[in-house]
Parts: structure tokens; C-alpha cells; sequence
């Protein structure tokens, strides 16, 4: 294993920065018990994401990944870390200041209904943004960038003024995505995006999510659970264990020859189109370790086919053990057996 990369793929061109990342939230057991407790939900992620980049993020879920996503947006307080988007810390930014940065990153939920004002018609939905930033100065010019936008995503202008219950998921997260696009944003976190939607819709919405980056030149952080979809949209994986990140590297490179136990796990439970293929399905033994009372040592320990005696005490760094091949395991390519 070669030195500590505490932060990999650092480069002078990165958009966005993420500085040891940390989201605890406290839990009380009862009303008047004094007992207070932390649910790790983010625990020490860095990372970087480049102008015009997808990175997909991946984990079981409960894993991290959608905490981690808001804490970028700041839609949640991170309780540690710092962020940067173009060399700018986000992280103690507040009020007018925090909204005029907004400019730059955007968000695309996971339901698509339920991110929608259901009391809002589209043209007051993908326009709202366009009002709280300034980006029109008049009626007609609001209703012009409105009919583009809704064009930009394939739907057709005419339903500016329908509602959202008015309009299949697919054509809700279209909504989703427009509104996202109306500030013309750098980065846009997309929170499982797809993952609410029928199989042949998901493909039309990653096929636009893509069309969309090329146009605008867009970096996507990619929330999901499927790694077919992450694949297929994404240049480099993360994936997620128990809030922290065990494994990054090419997309191609995660699928094709996963290092990390915990991925091998994951890519081995991804179904095969080819039937004639037969992959060794590895099933893991227990469940996830609850983020309130994580194992010492290695976070995946208690679950490892492989682990030793150091994982139970040693922590793994996150460090590049193979050619831009980043992995937090002291066992790293040491493959794993069906179960």
C-alpha cells in the first residue's frame, strides 16, 4: 500500500472541494434522559469533483449517501469539514450570502413529486428561482427563459401552466430538472434520481441528464444505489460504508475489478445480462452496524469474509494501493469467496 491520500484526485482544476466532511446528529433515547447519543451519519469524507464530471456515489442504503449530498447543498449542517466550490468555502456561509451562491450548485430530488409545490403551476415552479435571483426583468422575458427551459428538458412549453399531479414521474422529475437548470448551476447533486422511476423512464432521464451536461458543460455528483446506472452515467465511483468512503476510483475500474471486500459484495449482487455469464454471488453475514455504535478498526469488519486481526483495531486509511485506485482496507485486492 503506498502513502495516505487523505484527499485523492486532487487537481488543480476541481470544482468542487470536500474537506474531511463530518454530519453527526444527536439522539436522545427519552424525553427527560440525559443520555445523548451520535448517529455518525457522515464521518470524515474528502473528496473532489472536477468542471464537467460525474461522479457516482454508492452504498447501501442508510449508508451516508443522501446526508452526504445535503450536507454539500447545505441543506443540512455539517457538524465538521469544509467545503469548497471554485475555491470558495461554502461551509460558514449564511442567509443572502449562501442564496447568491446557490447560483452555482443545484439539486434534483429523489421523488419527484414530493420535491414539487403541488399548489404551484410549472410555469410558477420553474420560475421561482428565476425571481429570487434576478435572472429576468420583465413578464415576457420570464416566460420565454420558462418556455426554454421546459424545452431544454422535453416537455413541451404548452404545460407551463398545468400542475404538478397533472403529469407522470418521469415528466415530474423533468420539472425537477428544469428548475435545477433555471440558474444555470455548475454542479448539481442528483439524489437517486431515477430510482423512483419505471426502468424504460430511467433510461430517458439518464439519457437526458447526459445530454444536459454535455450542452452546459454541468459536473453531477450521481446519488444511487444501482451500479448499472452509476456505471453507465459516471467517470469515477465512491462507494459508501457506514458514512464513510472505502473505495474510489474509474468507473470501469470499480465494476471490473473492485479491490475493497464491501464492493466486491455489491458488484457481485448486480444481475447479468448475459445469461450464460454466472458471477459468484458473495453474500455477506450480518447486517450494517448501526452509525450510533460503529465497530472499532475497520468499519466493515464484523461483516468481512476476510477480515484479520488488525482490521478489528486498525483503522484503514483511504489511500491509492493501485494506479488512481483509492481503497481504505489493509487487505485491499485480496478477493472474496461465495458464500
Amino acid at each position: 500500500m503506498s502513502g495516505n491520500s487523505v484527499n485523492p484526485w486532487r487537481s488543480c482544476m476541481s470544482m468542487l472541494e470536500v474537506k474531511n466532511l463530518k454530519v453527526h446528529f444527536p439522539v436522545r433515547h427519552a424525553m427527560f434522559s440525559r443520555v445523548r447519543e451520535t448517529v455518525k451519519a457522515v464521518d470524515g469524507v474528502s473528496f473532489q469533483i472536477a468542471r464537467g464530471e460525474t461522479v457516482g456515489l454508492v452504498g447501501e442504503s442508510g449508508c451516508g449517501k443522501s446526508t452526504l449530498g445535503r450536507a454539500i447543498m447545505r441543506l443540512v449542517e455539517p457538524t465538521a469539514g469544509e467545503i469548497f466550490l471554485d475555491g470558495e468555502n461554502l461551509t460558514n456561509l449564511r442567509g443572502a450570502d449562501l442564496r447568491a451562491r446557490r447560483r452555482k450548485f443545484q439539486m434534483i430530488f429523489q421523488d419527484p413529486f414530493n420535491s414539487l409545490n403541488p399548489r404551484m403551476t410549472v410555469e410558477d415552479i420553474v420560475g421561482e428561482a428565476l425571481d429570487i435571483h434576478g435572472l429576468t426583468d420583465s413578464s415576457s422575458a420570464r416566460q420565454k427563459r420558462i418556455a426554454e427551459l421546459l424545452k431544454d428538458v422535453g416537455l413541451d412549453p404548452a404545460y407551463a401552466q398545468r400542475y404538478p399531479h397533472e403529469f407522470s414521474g418521469g415528466q415530474r422529475q423533468r420539472i425537477g430538472i428544469a428548475r435545477a437548470l433555471a440558474v444555470e448551476p455548475e454542479l448539481i447533486v442528483c439524489d437517486e434520481p431515477v430510482s423512483a422511476l419505471d426502468v424504460s423512464v430511467q433510461a430517458q432521464i439518464i439519457n437526458l441528464l447526459m445530454d444536459l451536461q454535455q450542452d452546459h458543460g454541468l459536473a453531477y455528483l450521481f446519488i444511487a444505489h444501482d451500479l448499472a446506472v452509476v456505471e453507465h452515467i459516471s467517470q469515477r465511483v465512491m462507494v459508501m460504508y457506514l458514512g464513510k468512503i472505502v473505495e474510489q476510483a474509474a468507473a470501469r475500474d470499480i465494476i471490473g475489478a473492485p479491490r475493497h471486500p464491501y464492493t466486491q459484495a455489491l458488484i457481485s449482487a448486480v444481475p447479468e445480462v448475459d445469461p450464460d455469464t454466472k458471477r459468484q454471488r458473495v453474500i455477506l453475514p450480518g447486517d450494517v452496524p448501526s452509525p450510533i455504535h460503529p465497530p472499532g478498526g475497520c468499519p466493515f469488519h464484523p461483516r468481512c469474509p476476510i477480515a484479520e486481526a488488525r482490521c478489528q483495531v486498525e483503522v484503514p486509511v483511504l489511500a491509492d494501493n493501485a494506479e488512481a485506485h483509492f481503497t481504505a482496507c489493509h487487505l485491499a485486492g485480496t478477493p472474496i469467496t461465495a458464500l
